[in-house]
């Protein structure tokens, strides 16, 4: 009888339920949307509820469509968006606001508050990330600060806070584990990445009491059981917890210093695996978990880009330049460049190395010949310029080499974005076959739990084909046109 795996893979636009057989093959996905929330211009929310019921859809859908039953699912992986954070009644199992998103600036006035006061190097230090509200931190404080009643909850004992992996572990198991794992704590600004726990200095600054948050694991560690209500008949282990720019680089098997992914989804996150000590990184990166297992843990360098994927979908949603993205290689590639044009896709301000959240999006250096196919290659460069921009720090005065840098992610499906990326890195890029790298991820974390896989190295062996793309642009070329991009950049910052 064949044997399964079930991994929740939770992003910013969907729920994914995917199955994996125990040789790490996918066998079948499904995938529903979920509802995207703009209350204010910088804002942005998700519906905890809506995403948790999609679950439930998802694991039907992925069912029915693949005629596998849930009797033979071993047990349930999780894998999920970041630093987006919900805050529920731990008595009635409902939110108390809509899930404040990675890409919501609604803490910025608190970040500038707590620089303001001289605590840029604490955080640094402690957590090895900048003051931003992109990590979660400032999004559970505004929450506390301004849903009526929710501070007094809080004081009391009432309330919980997790990422979207917490929230669905909560609920699947019915209120009987708050529980996170170290990748997902760890880009929440609350976390110490020197002791591997919550820090209550950080929690106390921003005012958020310690009683709130999960207890933290390590991936390889059974969190819990589900029946996922009622969808299987005996309740099933969920474990193989990760965030999901982790679980890719875990599915990508960077198991060693010198090996980097990059993760093209709605934003991009980079990362440089930089072994078992958690190194002070360049300016502009951060340093992370990579991934936490009993018995190893590895940092990374990372850096995050907020738009990337989102940026194919402006173009195709908004502008109507595209029906769909697989249009944007052809067009691209029908022109010999993009005639000067520079598109900053900044809707949200610019991540790293940047981190500038008033910066705005700007197309420069139209004429009157720029064409729908020029502002489409202008895009898709767009998003290698900004892998190069992370590479070249994670790679200068670091002493750390990059040895291959292993992509996934629709976009690249995309051969003139990975030709472009490798010209602009210099680099052999290793493109895998595998599209759902961080439910893959979190699926053989699961297996280590469980105990189908000893260690990372008998992982190794389960690995697909690899597709190796190599530069070849001329270097002073490729320095003409990284040096226009920064140039747009500077534009889109001012």
């Amino acid at each position: 009888m064949n044997k399964y795996f079930l991994s929740i893979d939770q992003s910013t636009s969907a729920t994914k339920a995917v199955l994996f057989n125990t040789g790490a093959r996918l066998v079948a996905r499904a995938n529903v949307d979920h509802g995207q929330y703009y209350p204010q211009p910088g804002w942005v929310e998700h519906d905890p509820v809506e995403i948790y019921e999609n679950t439930f859809k998802a694991i039907r859908l992925v069912f029915e469509e693949s005629g596998i039953v849930a009797g033979d699912v071993l047990g349930i992986a999780i894998t999920n968006q970041r630093e987006t954070v919900v805050v529920w009644d731990k008595h009635t199992g409902k939110p108390v606001y809509n899930a404040v998103v990675w890409q919501c600036n609604r803490g910025a006035a608190k970040c500038d508050e707590l620089k303001q006061r001289g605590f840029e190097s604490t955080f640094r230090e402690k957590t090895g990330l900048v003051i931003d509200p992109y990590f979660s931190a400032t999004g559970i404080a505004w929450i506390l600060d301004n849903v009526s009643g929710a501070r007094e909850k809080a004081s009391r004992g009432d309330l919980l806070f997790g990422t979207i992996d917490s929230w669905l572990i909560w609920k699947l198991t019915e209120g009987q584990v708050h529980a996170t794992d170290h990748s997902n704590a760890c880009r929440t600004m609350l976390y110490n990445i020197n002791s591997l726990s919550w820090d209550l200095e950080l929690l106390q600054l921003l005012n958020i009491p310690e009683k709130m948050a999960p207890a933290i694991k390590y991936s390889d560690e059974i969190f819990g059981y589900t029946s996922a209500g009622g969808i299987f008949a005996k309740p099933v282990p969920i474990a193989g917890v990760l965030g999901d720019s982790h679980g890719a680089l875990f599915g990508q098997n960077c198991f060693s210093p010198g090996m980097g992914k990059a993760t093209y989804g709605t934003g991009s996150s980079i990362m440089m695996n930089i072994g078992n000590k958690p190194y002070k990184s360049p300016g502009g990166l951060v340093t992370s978990v990579g991934y936490a297992l009993k018995n190893e843990v590895s940092y990374v360098f990372e850096g995050n880009i907020h738009c990337t994927g989102a940026t194919i979908k402006w173009l195709q949603d908004d502008l109507k330049l595209i029906d769909n993205p697989g249009e944007t290689e052809t067009l691209a590639e029908s022109v010999p460049d993009t005639g000067g044009v520079y598109f900053v896709p900044a809707f949200t301000g610019l991540g790293a190395p940047y981190w500038d959240n008033t910066a705005r999006a700007l197309i420069c250096g139209m004429t009157r010949g720029t064409s729908r196919a020029h502002v489409v290659r202008a895009a898709l460069e767009a998003i290698a310029y900004q892998v190069k921009d992370l590479i070249e720090l994670m790679t200068s005065g670091t002493g750390i080499k990059l040895k291959e840098l292993r992509v996934d992610g629709g976009p690249v499906r995309n051969k003139f974005l990975m030709q472009f990326q490798a010209d602009m890195l210099n680099a052999t890029i290793n493109r895998s076959n595998i599209e759902e790298a961080s439910a893959l991820g979190v699926m053989l974390a699961c297996g280590l739990a469980l105990g189908i896989y000893k260690n990372p190295e008998e992982i190794t062996q389960l690995r697909s084909n690899n597709d190796f793309i190599s530069g070849n642009m001329p270097s002073d070329k490729v320095t003409a046109l990284y040096d226009g991009w920064k140039e747009a950049v500077k534009r889109a910052k001012n």
